[in-house]
């Protein structure tokens, strides 16, 4: 047994929804959770930007002594999770493959959709990864950036969870402006007869209820955060690291305001958040040995200068 926490990390409050899968399919885990919320969001930036940006919070997270890395960010998955699991000794897991295996699993008419920030869908990393799981499948990927705006609009509309703001407002929600969002997004996907939905952003099991209304009950959707916690578990039960009895002890950083990350962030997590620690960017390590380390001999310098 091994009582050192799991560290995630995402460019936000999104991986809370993967900190929580894991707080609920491991509740003896300690969890160390880092939000780089002043740098949020990736999905817009630059690749070598963001891989940068892995290493640098991933470096951070190492030095809090965890056993296991969780990227719990899908455009960081998309742009560093190689880099990652070749700089440090730690597993390094993303929310792609899980997702993507999840999704395999769950078609039945070899049709299936994806929907994410921009960084995600082109990157190709979700139809990459399904097409490795099963030739047979087709994906159809939609850039939906607006639905992380609706969440970050949610989380600031009152007490509760988001998913109980949504059904409160379900009708204006629904009926209004994010079934018109939501249309338009997804619309091309149910032309295409998927069965299987995967939401590609941390941020959007917090839409899901909302998502399968617009989608229809026949629409499977998939959440990285459920089947990350699975493999979580499975890796930490392969290694013989799985804490089984105790308090966990769980700690939140940001480089963004703390008191924002409590009061928002205790909503998506369903936990309250007491403290939140606030890290300088200035104060992240330096990477530029690690980058060059990590990406051998021979790979191209795409990193962020």
């Amino acid at each position: 047994m091994d009582k050192r926490p799991i560290g995630v990390f995402d460019s936000g409050l999104g991986g809370l929804t993967v900190a929580r899968a894991i707080m609920d399919a491991l509740p003896h885990e300690s969890i160390v959770y880092f939000g780089d919320t002043a740098r949020c969001p990736y999905g817009p930036r630059d690749q070598g930007e963001v891989r940068r940006f892995v290493l640098e919070i991933g470096s951070w997270l190492a030095a809090h002594d965890v056993k296991l890395l969780v990227v719990a960010c899908n455009t960081a998955t998309a742009a560093g999770l190689a880099l990652a699991q070749r700089a440090f000794d730690v597993p390094v897991l993303g929310v792609i493959e899980p997702g993507a295996r999840a999704a395999v699993q769950a078609t039945t008419n070899h049709s299936v959709g994806v929907i994410g920030t921009v960084g995600t869908v082109e990157s190709g990393s979700y139809s990459t990864a399904v097409r490795a799981l099963d030739a047979g499948v087709t994906v159809y990927s939609i850039p939906t950036p607006k639905f992380v705006d609706v969440v970050e609009a949610g989380l600031r509309m009152g007490p509760g969870t988001l998913e109980d703001w949504l059904a409160e407002c379900s009708d204006v929600v629904i009926r209004s402006s994010f079934y018109e969002l939501a249309r338009d997004y997804l619309d091309p996907l149910k032309r295409n007869d998927i069965d299987t939905l995967i939401l590609g952003c941390t941020h959007f099991p917090l839409l899901s209820a909302a998502i399968g209304q617009v989608m229809g009950p026949r629409v499977t959707l998939i959440s990285s955060a459920e089947e990350t916690a699975r493999e979580v578990a499975e890796t930490l039960d392969r290694r013989d690291q799985r804490a089984r009895s105790g308090q966990p002890q769980h700690s939140f950083a940001t480089t963004g305001d703390s008191r924002e990350f409590i009061r928002f962030g205790s909503r998506v997590l369903r936990r309250p958040i007491v403290r939140v620690e606030h890290v300088d960017i200035a104060d992240l390590p330096d990477v530029d040995s690690l980058l060059a380390f990590a990406r051998g001999p021979g790979t191209e310098d795409d990193s962020c200068a």
